[in-house]
């Protein structure tokens, strides 16, 4: 396949960007990148995806998602209105995940990854919790992905909040599903260990954790710091900060994912650093759940590894993108911050997290990656270049400017079609069972 006659943006250092370029996949496999007249001349063969002057470049990554969280949206709020992040937690999602069947958890999965393919995310790293539906969920989505082809690692969240022997289903399914996919041979399907977060989590509850997954080449991936109750309950009832607490049971590691890190100091960074965890910040859900905004410029300066997630408050990654931006702007009160720092976590570490899990790169349009590729209707208004890239997709694209996206070297969307399931037919069935939920819950 060579997708050619496009502008390309590649995340290779070497050769970030061709004015008309092309891109040659073999498999699933990336075999050359370069000049579009001659690929094509080299390439007489191969199928051909005509770009006409669009933005080609890499599928984006999204490193914390929650793929139920689809079910909430237009659902009306019960109770008096939250007055924190805890009555959000407790009147909207455990509400919410608590009602979740199979099938709500299998339509959830199809819708979420229809609307990350039509925003040209090809790579999802996913965080899920049914407390009454744990056996067999993180297969239901795992099936789901492959059904759409969606590159994706997944993980349940491990929680003390709806009782032992739910929590225990969370630790099977979290170690079945990462003995099952976490082979060299499978790299469309990964899996972690999920945990909800240290306040929902005794020590007793950690150790047992820690204990499943003595062996498995996996990490963790846990809210850290969120809000800050976490951060409360962590001192009131063990004497120490969340991330202090998590180290002491092992939990931190290069792959394991600490998501949002908003109420953290200076010695938990240097922890952060000290055992290259991966912070991932999510702007748009700290904005919306009025948390704070994390200190993640300061992570940067340190050398902690900072991606970028999503939280499940969009599937649109250049929505992210561009708030990611102007948070820290505002927060600090500086118009010289953010546009570089918040570039890097969506480009560079967000491909770096990936790179722990997965065999070849994504995120690059190189030699050697996998063709994970979109197509972008994008004509920029001023000179587009290598030095200008992000001001383009932070001031110019969206999400739904893609037309066309390749992951693992298929096309599972041409021309803002879906080649791979009936969108129509899902999308009928999940309002359905989305109405039923709401009644339920």
């Amino acid at each position: 396949m060579i997708i050619g006659n496009g502008r390309v943006i590649t995340r290779d250092e070497k050769k970030p960007y061709i004015e008309n370029g092309a891109v040659v996949i073999r498999d699933n496999t990336i075999i050359a990148v370069g000049e579009y007249s001659l690929l094509k001349e080299k390439y007489k063969e191969e199928e051909f995806i005509d770009a006409k002057g669009k933005v080609i470049m890499p599928g984006l990554i999204n490193t914390h998602m929650h793929i139920y969280s689809a079910f909430a949206r237009g659902m009306a709020g019960k109770g008096p209105a939250p007055k924190n992040f805890t009555d959000i937690l407790e009147n909207l999602w455990w509400r919410l995940d608590k009602g979740l069947t199979l099938e709500d958890t299998k339509y959830s999965a199809y819708t979420t990854y229809l609307d990350c393919i039509k925003n040209g995310v090809t790579t999802v790293f996913d965080h899920h919790a049914s407390p009454y539906s744990v056996e067999g969920s993180l297969f239901t989505i795992g099936d789901a992905a492959k059904e759409l082809g969606v590159r994706t690692c997944l993980c349940y969240e491990t929680s003390d909040r709806d009782g032992e022997e739910i929590l225990k289903a969370g630790i099977k399914e979290n170690i079945n599903f990462i003995k099952k996919y976490n082979n060299v041979n499978e790299d469309m399907l990964k899996g972690m260990f999920g945990m909800h977060a240290a306040f929902t989590l005794s020590d007793k509850s950690l150790d047992m954790c820690r204990e499943a997954m003595e062996g498995l080449d996996a990490g963790y991936h846990i809210h850290t710091s969120e809000g800050i109750d976490d951060l409360y309950d962590s001192l009131r009832n063990h004497g120490k900060r969340v991330v202090e607490r998590l180290m002491d049971f092992d939990i931190l590691s290069d792959k394991t994912i600490a998501v949002h890190c908003v109420h953290v100091n200076s010695r938990e960074m240097e922890i952060l650093k000290q055992t290259n965890t991966n912070v991932v910040h999510n702007p748009e859900s700290n904005m919306g759940n009025a948390v704070g905004c994390s200190p993640v410029l300061e992570f940067i300066k340190r050398g902690i590894s900072v991606g970028l997630g999503t939280d499940g408050y969009t599937s649109d990654m250049m929505e992210s993108i561009k708030v990611g931006n102007i948070i820290h702007k505002h927060n600090l009160c500086d118009p010289n911050v953010g546009f570089n720092e918040i570039s890097a976590m969506a480009f560079d570490n967000n491909r770096k997290i990936s790179a722990k899990y997965f065999n070849k790169e994504v995120g690059v349009l190189k030699e050697g990656a996998y063709g994970d590729v979109i197509i972008v209707d994008y004509n920029p208004l001023t000179p587009l270049n290598e030095n200008n890239i992000n001001g383009h997709i932070i001031f110019g694209m969206s999400g739904r400017c893609v037309t066309d996206t390749i992951i693992n070297g298929k096309v599972v969307m041409r021309n803002r079609l879906i080649n791979t399931v009936d969108e129509e037919k899902i999308f009928s069935k999940s309002r359905e069972l989305a109405q039923k939920l709401w009644e339920r819950i």
